[in-house]
């Protein structure tokens, strides 16, 4: 007849052997102060004696711990967000952390985020993708003592990896400028934004200085806001091209805007690039498929370098530099050139 298995020891068979108090086993345990070393002893020796193994979710939440990181970050199905959530899931897949991923659709949802997040009993620490929480979620984040690192946003009270979305909207520019082109449009973001999305605003800021620079005048007809979904942006690109001066160039805020203005070309048999030059921002995996020229940021390099800032945090090393800002690199590729 087959022996029953012995059934694993409990916390309270250990304090009963020892006899003492569950708590003084669990302060031994978890390396605590307040026992003295003859108690010490008559625990750890019930230990071994009873093979008693202490629970790792038990004792993670007596040291008020997790393991968890929370990534908060809108729209998690597009390629920009898919590509940073990689470089943190690299980051991670060393260390002891599981991560939690919150995507968010509304300010709403956001907002419900963060306040869920805001709890040491739920993460060991926050990643902020693309947004800048509210100054209150901030201020409970602080009051929490929970790190967070953002990325691909900035606030004053919180260290961040970012990009110069400014630099980058004058470099798009000025390479349609050095083409030639001078009737060149611009397709961004609206201004109304629950998010608090600042890259759009950055790159058309990039945009008109580039123009400016170069004594070209700033057609209020060629700024056009959207959104971040491609069929959007082929409505708005279709207004454009149908102008009675139509731009020769076109610069969008993303590679998905871009990709919609390269529609819209191709449905009004305009040739690209010999009628109409295109230029995006981000560089996502599509974009070499497509042969579009656009402006490269390290989006996989952003993920990751985020997720080092906030564990070197959860270990206990010195705040680092507030702002770390990741170089941008422009792409030409097969969609523009000289205008005709």
């Amino acid at each position: 007849m087959e022996a029953v298995p012995k059934p694993p020891a409990r916390i309270a068979d250990v304090a009963a052997r020892a006899g003492v108090g569950i708590a003084t086993v669990s302060r031994v345990v978890n390396d605590r102060g307040n026992v003295s070393e003859a108690t010490r002893e008559r625990v750890l020796e019930a230990i071994r004696i009873l093979e008693y193994r202490p629970s790792s979710v038990a004792q993670n939440l007596s040291l008020k711990r997790t393991l968890v990181i929370g990534v908060v970050l809108p729209f998690l199905t597009e390629a920009s967000p898919i590509e940073r959530v990689r470089g943190v899931v690299t980051a991670l897949a060393s260390s002891p952390y599981d991560l939690a991923l919150y995507d968010v659709e509304s300010a709403d949802r956001q907002q419900r985020a963060f306040r869920l997040l805001a709890d040491a009993h739920r993460t060991d620490g926050l990643l902020v993708v693309s947004l800048i929480p509210p100054d209150e979620e901030v201020r409970r984040l602080r009051a929490e003592a929970i790190p967070c690192v953002l990325i691909d946003a900035r606030h004053e009270a919180l260290p961040s990896v970012v990009i110069d979305d400014v630099a980058g909207g004058e470099l798009a520019t000025r390479h349609l400028l050095e083409l030639g082109h001078r009737r060149i449009a611009f397709i961004g973001d609206k201004p109304a934004d629950p998010f608090r999305f600042h890259s759009s605003r950055d790159r058309t800021i990039g945009y008109e200085r580039a123009l400016e620079a170069a004594g070209v005048p700033i057609r209020a007809e060629y700024v056009r806001g959207g959104t971040q979904s491609r069929h959007v942006a082929r409505s708005i690109a279709d207004e454009l091209l149908r102008l009675p001066e139509r731009p020769t160039a076109v610069f969008a805020a993303s590679d998905v805007q871009a990709l919609g203005v390269l529609e819209a070309a191709r449905g009004l048999g305009i040739d690209v690039p010999g009628e109409l030059s295109v230029i995006g921002f981000d560089d996502i995996e599509i974009a070499s498929y497509a042969g579009l020229t656009t402006v490269r940021q390290r989006l996989f390099e952003s993920g990751r370098r985020g997720a080092e800032l906030l564990l070197a945090a959860l270990a206990g090393e010195p705040a680092p530099t507030r702002v770390e800002t990741l170089p941008l690199d422009l792409v030409v590729r097969a969609t523009s050139g000289p205008p005709r």
